[in-house]
């Protein structure tokens, strides 16, 4: 029967064509919507993790009550040994040394004296060790407008926003002004090796990249770091393992009573991602489900008015001897070979169009201009498992339904009565 069915659907484009495409574009719609909602909740995670948080953070107690403010004065002894028994604990993870410190940036003229200069926002992170994973994690790479990544100790990188402000560019000589984990005065030459745009406001407005091993000299902070961050080493964050990882760490290692005894928090504690991910998992749903809700009102409409148009078609069917259960039968199963094509159609071009977006993106720096959000200013679309299923239930359910329920009227009239319909 099924075969049969086909058949005549191929060949009665009025029963299948229009149905199909509406159901395809129903579908596209919703499952380019989905990957949207869930690329715009997830980008804000990434760049926190990638630049701030990541999955789990160890501080000492005294750091984290006032991490806001990176107090190096507060950092972490001892940062050699520590790492050592983590990647013994928590093979599953991998751990990067961070110290983030604010100073100010002065440019000299030829004669040495101040030519320009600004606020800088630092982060020191390991850019010269073979095998370090922070240049991909960080994506300095791709983040790179002029110059080169450091090669050697005494190069950094200069946001180019910043760079421009400041006159200057890759081989030009540049002093770090700041004060050292002790408290003192600290100044640092430096050569600028390139400059970078990591498309993060918050970044790109006056940020400085420096290797670790020059900021722990120049800041008096040797085998001491600011915090450490671990990342799953599938990139993917995980809150309940991450839950699980931070109490089996702070049992062995944290002393309560010790505000410099090293804590451990969950990227989920962190800056109040805790009510982010709720709050955007919470939106992200709602908005798909409502979308799906509409969508299938609207392709069930589609479905019952199309089984409405064919009562006279039906009469006949029953003139001639034909079962009202079979006929019912086949008006369903037609609907479900309708909601299968559409679907399959409409999904396919729905993640055609989410994959450009999830490799190109949109551009929205204009509007997080002054944002001070980790947050990209290419906002993407993400393709998950749930993306190749959710065009299936409008697809699927709307024409199922309103063929389901136009078909009802079958059992409610008389064979006479619907073989009239035939004629008018």
């Amino acid at each position: 029967m099924i075969r049969f069915l086909v058949k005549g659907l191929l060949r009665d484009r009025s029963r299948s064509l229009f149905p199909i495409i509406v159901v395809s574009i129903g579908v596209t719609l919703t499952v380019l919507l989905q990957a949207w909602l869930q690329g715009a909740m997830g980008d804000v995670i990434r760049s926190t993790a990638s630049f701030s948080t990541g999955h789990v953070k160890i501080m000492t107690g005294a750091h984290a009550e006032s991490s806001s403010r990176a107090p190096n004065d507060l950092a972490l002894m001892g940062t050699a040994d520590l790492k050592k028994a983590l990647d013994g604990r928590f093979p599953e993870m991998n751990w990067v040394s961070r110290i983030h410190f604010g100073g100010l940036l002065d440019v000299p003229d030829n004669a040495g004296e101040t030519r320009s200069q600004g606020p800088a926002i630092g982060l020191a992170v390991d850019l010269l060790s073979p095998g370090s994973t922070e240049p991909e994690t960080l994506n300095v790479k791709k983040a790179l407008v002029k110059g080169r990544i450091p090669g050697r100790a005494g190069e950094i990188l200069v946001s180019d926003q910043f760079a421009e402000k400041l006159g200057i560019g890759p081989g030009d000589k540049v002093t770090l002004m700041s004060s050292t984990m002790y408290g003192s005065m600290s100044m640092y030459n430096f050569q600028v090796s390139g400059t970078v745009r990591f498309g993060i406001n918050a970044m790109d407005r006056g940020a400085v990249l420096i290797d670790i091993s020059d900021i722990r000299q120049a800041l008096d902070m040797n085998d001491a770091t600011g915090e450490l961050l671990g990342f799953f080493r599938n990139g993917i964050y995980d809150d309940a393992a991450a839950k699980q990882v931070k109490a089996a760490f702070n049992e062995h290692f944290n002393n309560p009573e010790d505000d410099f005894s090293p804590t451990m928090i969950t990227l989920s504690e962190q800056n109040g991602l805790r009510d982010y991910i709720e709050h955007g998992n919470y939106f992200s749903s709602i908005g798909s489900a409502v979308f799906v809700f509409a969508m299938s009102i609207v392709l069930w409409n589609i479905g019952l008015i199309g089984g409405l148009r064919r009562y006279g078609e039906v009469g006949l069917r029953l003139a001639i001897g034909e079962n009202k259960h079979h006929v019912y039968a086949s008006l369903i199963v037609e609907s479900l070979i309708i909601g299968g094509i559409g679907s399959i159609i409409g999904t396919a071009i729905g993640l055609i169009l989410a994959l450009y977006l999830q490799v190109h993106g949109i551009d929205i720096g204009a509007m997080t201009k002054n944002s001070s959000m980790m947050m990209s200013n290419v906002m993407r679309a993400e393709i998950s498992r749930i993306t190749f299923i959710i065009g299936f239930i409008p697809g699927f359910l709307s024409t199922l339904l309103g063929s389901a329920l136009a078909g009802i009227g079958i059992y409610q009239r008389q064979t006479a009565q619907l073989f009239k319909e035939l004629d008018t």
